[in-house]
């Protein structure tokens, strides 16, 4: 597998990303049936100010946000709730899925409000962008449902709880 992290804010600096990266990306790529060494993209690890200029951009939503994604292929499929299509490899069996860009901030204020260790949440958004290369989406209900499910899986086989499971009373 062939991570390219570029880290454009210093507050990564003491959070391993690319481990996290690499254990996400083999739990993923494994749980979708995908050799993970064959899988290479990239990864930005930035801030709010860079990552609300590319929601602005991109989604014309010009705010931060916690993770975006730019898959290589639309694999998404095209019946609500569908399984999406598996990348197929180049001709020097490299499967090339695109780019995710990541938020320090967003991700810790969320973790901190949820309560959970910031690598545990940001495994799950960095499993939530890859799944997003795969084609998957959350904007139809059946295809919410169908990726909520695999992030839950994928995050299990990591020892990481249900990130939307919320307890009574809380």
């Amino acid at each position: 597998m062939s991570i390219e992290i570029h880290q454009k804010s210093a507050q990564w600096s003491g959070i391993d990303l690319e481990a996290i990266a690499e254990a996400a990306g083999r739990a993923t790529f494994g749980r979708l049936g995908l050799d993970a060494d064959d899988v290479s993209l990239a990864i930005l690890a930035t801030d709010d100010a860079e990552i609300a200029e590319l929601n602005a951009e991109f989604r014309g939503k010009p705010a931060a946000t916690n993770v975006l994604s730019w898959p290589a292929t639309d694999l998404a499929a095209p019946e609500p709730g569908g399984l999406p299509a598996l990348p197929q490899p180049d001709v020097f069996g490299e499967i090339e899925l695109g780019d995710v860009a990541i938020s320090y901030e967003t991700c810790a204020r969320e973790a901190g409000a949820a309560g959970k260790p910031m690598s545990e949440h940001v495994t799950h958004l960095i499993v939530h962008g890859l799944l997003h290369l795969l084609g998957y989406d959350h904007i139809r209900d059946p295809d919410a449902a169908l990726m909520q499910g695999r992030e839950v899986e994928i995050l299990g086989k990591l020892g990481i709880d249900d990130p939307y499971w919320v307890r009574d009373g809380a």
